[in-house]
């Protein structure tokens, strides 16, 4: 169920087709919204070549760091099995606004030469809040699309359940303590649905509300939106990295919604009220 084809010693697996073809709708829409607001969309595919492996460090960090102690402690090499699985989203999410920042504030130029090539760094000058919003949406349709990757490796499931959509786990994928259960919710679909409705929500917004939107607010929607999805399905969620007893997701998921709803809200009503206050004190109008 694993590969979609295998010859040999090769093959295609579900896992890694999904995740590319949710990379490719991903920059798809990116270059969509980088037109609609007049923007190089070329830049979208140096974007992502950047992207790329920084969100796969920061995925594959978030989940050593989790698995620490009874993983890797002991055998430090298994780090760089990538093949083995292991990767944590808000670890790609943070490599992913990483790698816009460096792209949108410096520009890395070569110059080759008869003995060796030469670099230099210089200001690209792009508006790394408005390429946040660009990027924005296609993440969080990638990550909708990437979800479905979970079902064929028969993981990312959470507690038992009985309900009629319930997912049914071979024995031998079962997390241990669970081995007597045989359904469990499927988290993947939850959160793919929840996301792609998320996707909907920012592309609705972004055009609706084009007029009274500043850069960065696609952003900070997501971080509001993926934050609300993440902490409504983490407490179904087994097998998750905890501090103490509470998920580390939970705790970041609660940050990114007061952080970017804070934003939103001092953006859109305490900034405009300080301004109208400011502006009918007695005094200010000459």
């Amino acid at each position: 169920m694993e590969f979609i084809f295998e010859v040999g010693g090769f093959g295609l697996r579900w896992y890694s087709a999904l995740i590319a073809t949710g990379l490719a709708v991903g920059a798809w829409i990116a270059t969509i919204e980088a037109r609609r607001r007049g923007e190089q969309p070329d830049h979208v595919f140096n974007i992502v070549l950047l992207a790329l492996p920084l969100a796969l460090i920061g995925a594959r960090a978030y989940h050593v760091i989790d698995q620490w102690g009874p993983l890797y402690s002991n055998d430090p090499a298994r780090i760089f099995l990538i093949n083995e699985g292991g990767i944590g989203i808000y670890g790609a999410v943070a490599g992913s606004i990483l790698a816009m920042f460096i792209y949108t504030r410096w520009s890395l130029g070569i110059r080759w030469s008869a003995v060796m090539p030469s670099f230099s760094l210089s200001r690209r000058g792009l508006s790394f809040a408005r390429w946040m919003d660009i990027g924005a949406p296609g993440l969080i349709i990638g990550q909708a699309i990437g979800r479905w990757g979970n079902f064929f490796n028969q993981e990312l499931y959470g507690t038992p359940s009985t309900l009629p959509w319930a997912l049914d786990i071979p024995f031998d994928k079962r997390l241990q303590g669970y081995e007597n259960f045989e359904t469990f919710h499927p988290l993947f679909l939850y959160e793919s649905l929840l996301n792609f409705m998320a996707f909907g929500a920012m592309m609705y917004l972004g055009r609706r509300l084009s007029h009274r939107l500043h850069d960065g607010d696609i952003a900070l929607m997501y971080g509001v939106f993926y934050g609300s999805v993440r902490l409504s399905l983490e407490g179904l969620r087994i097998g998750n990295w905890t501090y103490g007893d509470v998920p580390v997701a939970t705790v970041i998921s609660a940050l990114a919604i007061v952080g970017c709803g804070g934003a939103l809200l001092y953006r859109h009503w305490w900034a405009p009220r300080k301004r109208r206050a400011a502006q009918a004190a007695p005094g200010t109008a000459e």
